[in-house]
């Protein structure tokens, strides 16, 4: 396993689980967190040596949120008001990390990974940011990882939602004793995807804002499936 502190053009943690990788995971870490808050899940996956896969755990810019009281923090999109049904979020800088995104996208099709074969996943604010990204892309995705999350502007994601990516597989997770995003939230999230026609595969598990060793082995269980979608070659026209 190959780790490198940054990228050369994004500040982000990647971590190789083996040389030539063929598939690439860019997960998103929560309010406040960093690239490194997820970096240690690798090894938990207990993902198949080969095909080796790359994982890009970007930090998101540090910017003043609202509802903390102005408190400069890393933060993919300033959230203006909190509710335990809802959020008030700052679309413009919600925008900006789903072109953070795309960017990384791009770069991995420069190193030879397609979109076809690059998963986004992100927990919390990274999650939102996971499926506006995935949902809204331009060309098809493998994959989308939920975590902990909710949409924040359905309105937005419905308005520039694409063709492309509306059968992508999706992971979605949520705790049941979640009292930072609501499970309400998720559930919310969960009709919002399934009314433009994509069916996640939805989980919930008994546990606060976080991850638990259940719900790590799902998340391999599905990532090994869709890397092995992804990288399985297409069928020869007759």
């Amino acid at each position: 396993m190959t780790i490198h502190d940054t990228l050369p053009d994004t500040p982000a943690l990647e971590i190789e689980t083996g040389p030539n990788p063929q598939v690439t995971v860019i997960w998103m870490h929560g309010l406040g967190a960093d690239g490194s808050d997820f970096a240690p899940i690798v090894p938990e996956l207990n993902l198949p040596e080969s095909p080796a896969v790359r994982f890009i755990f970007p930090h998101a810019p540090y910017r003043p949120v609202t509802c903390n009281g102005g408190y400069v923090m890393r933060a993919w999109y300033d959230i203006v008001s909190l509710a335990p049904g809802s959020r008030e979020i700052d679309e413009p800088s919600l925008l900006e990390s789903r072109d953070s995104i795309r960017q990384l996208i791009a770069r991995e099709a420069a190193r030879g990974v397609p979109s076809e074969r690059i998963v986004l996943a992100g927990f919390s604010q990274g999650g939102a940011v996971a499926y506006l990204a995935g949902l809204t892309h331009p060309a098809p995705l493998a994959g989308i990882i939920a975590l902990s999350t909710y949409i924040p502007s359905p309105a937005l994601l419905l308005a520039e939602f694409t063709a492309p990516n509306g059968r992508i597989p999706v992971f979605a997770a949520h705790g049941t004793d979640d009292d930072v995003v609501s499970l309400e939230l998720g559930e919310q999230a969960l009709e919002v995807v399934r009314g433009i026609g994509v069916a996640p595969e939805w989980r919930t598990y008994a546990m606060p804002h976080s991850v638990c060793l259940d719900e790590i082995a799902d998340i391999g269980t599905w990532l090994a499936r869709i890397i092995t979608e992804a990288c399985r070659p297409a069928a020869a026209a007759p």
